[in-house]
């Protein structure tokens, strides 16, 4: 990571402002940032090296480098965010969950559960679309729209973001900055949205080469991945706890 807090907010360091013009031509080209490691999208010719996008702010551990961040994208959900919930409580351990607007806006109170319940809520998106394919003026009315509805159905404000299929672009780096966001990728993932994910195979992945600072990203619903996929999340979830705990490690607020 950067010397520099990018934590802080206000305007980007120099050394993000010199590199805005490779992002800017990146995402141009069609050029992906994914978690930890660079990968091809469709449509995508060349992955961003990890030097370029760190020297743009983008994070992928927990502020303090210390414990791990259990955190949970595309919800809320009817069922998967509750059932995750309720998991949590039991395990007596909290989470952050990057939140969908047009999620949320179908299941209004489950925000403020997710608040109430102790655990932290971030901004993901409000339709989950691939940035690549948005022009800008589409990325910042997305973001807008997200925020605007955090806010307004749980009176909390974002400071955490995460693009869909963490897939940046130049126009979300420039909303993220202008707001004083972090913007937080992961270092490990269960790959539970795939329809031949089991919960072995999810606690298996996700607890991988999990380390002191580790961001770990799951799914608390099915509306962009195999249908009843937040089901084997569900149930892998209670090993992942156990797994980590074994190995001496705290959850912690990313």
């Amino acid at each position: 990571m950067s010397t520099h807090d990018h934590r802080t907010p206000g305007s980007p360091a120099p050394v993000a402002l010199g590199a805005l013009a490779g992002a800017a031509m990146a995402s141009y080209l069609g050029v992906a940032l994914v978690g930890p490691w660079p990968v091809r999208f469709p449509r995508s010719p060349a992955p961003i090296w990890p030097a370029l996008r760190r020297s743009l702010g983008v994070e992928d551990c927990t502020a303090s480098g210390c414990g791990y961040a259990l955190t949970f994208d595309d919800g809320p959900h009817a069922q998967g965010t509750p059932a995750v919930l309720e998991i949590l409580a039991r395990e007596r351990v909290r989470a952050t969950f990057f939140l969908v607007g047009e999620q949320l806006r179908r299941n209004p109170t489950l925000g403020r559960e997710i608040l109430a319940a102790g655990h932290g809520i971030a901004l993901h998106c409000d339709r989950h679309r691939n940035l690549l394919r948005l022009t800008p003026w589409q990325v910042r009315e997305d973001i807008a729209r997200a925020q605007a509805t955090i806010e307004d159905s749980t009176g909390h404000s974002p400071t955490l973001y995460r693009p869909p299929y963490g897939v940046l672009n130049a126009s979300a780096l420039r909303v993220a900055w202008a707001r004083g966001w972090r913007t937080l990728l992961w270092t490990q993932w269960g790959r539970d949205w795939e329809a031949r994910a089991t919960p072995a195979s999810i606690a298996a992945r996700v607890t991988d080469g999990v380390h002191e600072g580790s961001v770990l990203l799951l799914h608390d619903a099915d509306d962009y991945s195999a249908r009843g996929s937040w089901r084997r999340t569900a149930a892998a979830l209670p090993e992942v706890l156990e797994t980590l705990a074994a190995r001496g490690l705290q959850p912690v607020a990313p």
